[in-house]
């Protein structure tokens, strides 16, 4: 092959490797505008100040906690749905930033997402408020093929889902103790959420068994966001 066909190959061959390089960042463009533009269609949800003074004794609400999985489909009053996420994983030493809920080393590494009619948000426990993420209705994606009383589960007008996002763990923390912790940790928000149910007469029930792949791909999580728990919540049927 002489000098030039050289030449010419290679320079084709660079050619190639930039329109690749710019289709594929028009793609990740177009990505995150159809992905802003879903989130933008949702409005944030400024959650009201949380009622600290109400509800029943503690060994009132351990007497009466237990699960559900039968739901009205009646939707949560917003001032509920405040008090509901504060119990949850709320600010509680606004000082320090830690929550009603404990995590390993403080790294507050599960977030709870809220899937409602309306769309999907996460809550964010800093500003007590939702912000938007998908403007869909996963609640049944949340709900597993072969799962007892879906139909029934599926009415909730409210599923929270845990995930956990791993890149706030310390670098060199094993697959065990992510696993560990992550569990750990997001059944400490969801007993909160069990206790707040008992006190004001709601009913819950948590759930491992979802198709954690099928509904993170739904909910366009990242590599290192995994789904843990989902729980139902909403008034008795």
């Amino acid at each position: 092959m002489g000098l030039k066909n050289i030449v010419i190959k290679h320079v084709l061959k660079h050619r190639e490797v930039v329109m690749l390089k710019k289709i594929l960042l028009i793609f990740a463009v177009l990505f995150c505008f159809v992905s802003m533009s879903v989130a933008a269609d949702l409005a944030p949800i400024q959650l009201p100040a949380p009622d600290m003074k109400g509800g029943k004794p503690l060994m009132q609400c351990l007497k009466d906690r237990k699960t559900d999985r039968s739901f009205s489909p009646k939707k949560l009053p917003v001032e509920v749905l405040s008090n509901l996420l504060w119990a949850a994983a709320g600010v509680n030493r606004p000082d320090s930033g830690k929550r009603t809920a404990p995590s390993a080393k403080n790294w507050q590494e599960i977030d709870v997402y809220v899937a409602m009619e309306e769309g999907l948000y996460l809550y964010n426990a800093k500003a007590h408020t939702l912000d938007p993420v998908l403007k869909a209705d996963l609640r049944k994606a949340t709900i597993h093929a072969l799962q007892p009383s879906r139909s029934a589960i599926a009415a909730a007008p409210l599923q929270l889902i845990y995930v956990v996002d791993y890149s706030r763990m310390t670098i060199g923390t094993s697959d065990e103790n992510k696993l560990l912790y992550s569990g750990a940790d997001s059944a400490f928000i969801s007993q909160n959420v069990y206790l707040y149910c008992a006190s004001e007469g709601l009913v819950t029930g948590v759930r491992a068994f979802v198709d954690k792949d099928a509904l993170a791909k739904k909910m366009t999580l990242r590599d290192k966001q995994h789904v843990v728990l989902v729980q139902a919540v909403g008034y008795p049927q």
